[in-house]
């Protein structure tokens, strides 16, 4: 029943928003009410672009409509319907077919309104999302004001760039984020977003999430230590040429291939050049949920890998990530594996892990719902398996990273709206998601051995600066029960048994470990506060990173947390080119 209800609730908000980008707050309309009941079945819709939901009695009806239709990420399999985004002709073939299409009024009206007066029609109607250009600029800005941290990389090219006659098209610009004096190799996490093009949210999250870890380098204890030891892929804007498509309002979903079908354009949700690249990967490519038809909006392409977009996709994330799992569709990946894949998509508040293809249990099932669960904690989303909550697709990024590498890899669902309203990004999605990514990059080494283990939150000191030879007080909270499913199962917990720091470098680069002890006295809760009493005799002046971390009852680790110290000479003195300068400056 709870599961139930969370996702009707956020299906009747979603749809509430879905073209409106401006009613942040509203309630969605009581079940019944003029506002949501739609229009009763045979009653003839209004002539434009229809957001519906669509009544289904079996598996094989909601698998023959996600091939056909534009469906949206909301599919209630207790209530057995699924949201769409229809055209007049399409809503009469489904009635005509029996099938129950209940048009949800007032989203479909303020989308006609919008229509009839010209619409929005350009991006800067949205100020808090970038263009495919401003993205470029500001990853060049970052390369060049953080030339030790940040690298641009080139990873592929739009269909327009290699296909003469049309556009000029566009380079899949990405970035690699780590500190480069520290030596690698490093844990990796491959970070995209806007493969469909008219989420916009998406390509923001990444940029932003890339930008709060460079520019909190040496002042956020967790981006340096993260930025010291891991290695941060970056490819905000993964359909660049279908993407200024959309930045005109239109609901473009696929690249811009035009190379098959005469297809509408402007674009509709029915008809529309390109290919839906996820859908054109080769990992169980051409299965359930795609379409062979050009103008479809899930039409998987003529081949396996075929667009230029997916087949950069497939051959960086190879050159990144080693193969970690069996040519067996029932070999895990090992428990060690290291690397994680996250592909941002809008809308529908889920996170997602495979398989999507199939409804069978991923080899590592258990593993991707754990980390799963971890991000659910921040975002609250419901934690779920493509297949299992929403409909099949095949041919998807993350069913091919995982597949084909063995890699954690997930899709993450963000928001209520394809075109988000600044006002609920800023205060909601942004927040929530940039926390979430956080947790899965802290992930990325062990993927499926620390998300299991505590969180270490709340790492302070008693004092800093102190002065050296003074003790200090690291106190934390060691928390085993940060997980949420929304709705989708309880993760097991344990109790906390263990606790440690290290100064400066992770415990798995060999540094020394000091243990911090419970603060009542024993380990035996799931929560535990964490203290130590650090000496610092003998440290010299300047900034010290301490990282803890903890252990559960079931020898899991999880992922560290830091705090710095300042740490300053006796007395106020400073060394300097081997002279003693005190506060004033006199030697």
């Amino acid at each position: 029943m709870h599961r139930t209800r969370h996702l009707l609730l956020r299906t009747l908000s979603a749809l509430a928003l879905l073209v409106t980008g401006c009613t942040d707050g509203d309630a969605p309309p009581d079940e019944g009410s003029s506002e949501s009941s739609g229009a009763p079945l045979g009653l003839a819709p209004v002539e434009a672009t229809m957001l519906v939901h669509i009544y289904y009695q079996t598996p094989e009806t909601l698998e023959r409509l996600a091939a056909e239709l534009d469906l949206l990420e909301h599919a209630d399999h207790a209530e057995g319907y699924v949201a769409a985004l229809i055209e007049p002709d399409e809503y009469e073939r489904l009635v005509a077919e029996g099938l129950t299409v209940e048009v949800q009024q007032e989203p479909t009206s303020i989308l006609q309104r919008m229509l009839d007066a010209g619409g929005f029609r350009s991006i800067p109607s949205y100020s808090c999302y970038r263009t495919v250009e401003e993205t470029v600029d500001t990853m060049t800005t970052l390369d060049s004001n953080y030339s030790g941290l940040v690298e641009l990389v080139d990873i592929g090219d739009s269909w327009d760039k290699v296909t003469a006659g049309g556009p000029d098209g566009y380079d899949l610009q990405g970035m690699v984020i780590t500190n480069e004096a520290i030596a690698g190799p490093k844990p990796r996490f491959f970070l995209m977003g806007a493969i469909h093009a008219r989420e916009y949210a998406t390509a923001e999250i990444v940029i932003r999430f890339a930008e709060q870890l460079v520019e909190g380098y040496g002042t956020d204890p967790d981006a340096t230590w993260l930025l010291d030891h891991y290695e941060l892929h970056v490819l905000p804007q993964a359909n660049p040429d279908g993407r200024k498509i959309a930045e005109q309002g239109y609901t473009q979903r696929k690249n811009r291939n035009t190379s098959a079908g005469s297809c509408s354009y402007p674009p509709t949700s029915s008809s529309q050049h390109g290919i839906d690249l996820n859908r054109n990967h080769s990992f169980e490519f051409g299965g359930a949920g795609t379409s062979t038809t050009a103008c479809s909006i899930n039409y998987r392409g003529t081949g396996a890998n075929s667009e230029p977009e997916t087949q950069a996709l497939q051959s960086y994330m190879s050159s990144i990530f080693a193969d970690q799992r069996g040519s067996g569709s029932g070999d895990p990946a090992p428990d060690d594996t290291t690397g994680l894949m996250i592909s941002l998509h809008s809308y529908g508040e889920l996170v997602l892990f495979p398989w999507s293809w199939s409804g069978s249990a991923a080899p590592n099932l258990a593993q991707l719902r754990t980390l799963g669960r971890k991000l659910g904690y921040h975002n609250d989303y419901a934690v779920c398996q493509w297949y299992g909550c929403l409909y099949p697709a095949s041919g998807t990024t993350d069913d091919w990273a995982y597949g084909e590498l063995g890699i954690a890899a997930y899709t993450m669902e963000m928001g209520t709206t394809f075109f988000q309203s600044c006002a609920s990004f800023e205060s909601t999605v942004a927040p929530v998601n940039l926390a979430a990514l956080t947790t899965a990059f802290k992930a990325a080494r062990r993927p499926y051995q620390t998300p299991s283990g505590p969180d270490a939150v709340g790492v302070a000191v008693s004092a800093s600066p102190v002065t050296a030879g003074a003790s200090v007080t690291l106190t934390a909270t060691a928390d085993d029960t940060r997980f949420d499913s929304n709705g989708w199962g309880t993760e097991p917990t344990q109790a906390v048994a263990a606790a440690r720091y290290s100064v400066d470098h992770a415990s798995w680069t060999g540094a020394p470990l000091t243990a911090m002890a419970a603060s009542d006295g024993t380990f035996n809760a799931s929560s535990e506060g964490l203290t130590a009493t650090i000496d610092t005799s003998g440290w010299a002046p300047g900034r010290y990173l301490l990282l803890v971390e903890a252990r559960d009852a079931a020898g899991n680790w999880g992922a560290p947390s830091g705090v710095f110290l300042d740490v300053e000479a006796a007395g106020g003195m400073v060394e300097v080119c081997g002279n003693s300068l005190d506060d004033d400056g006199d030697t």
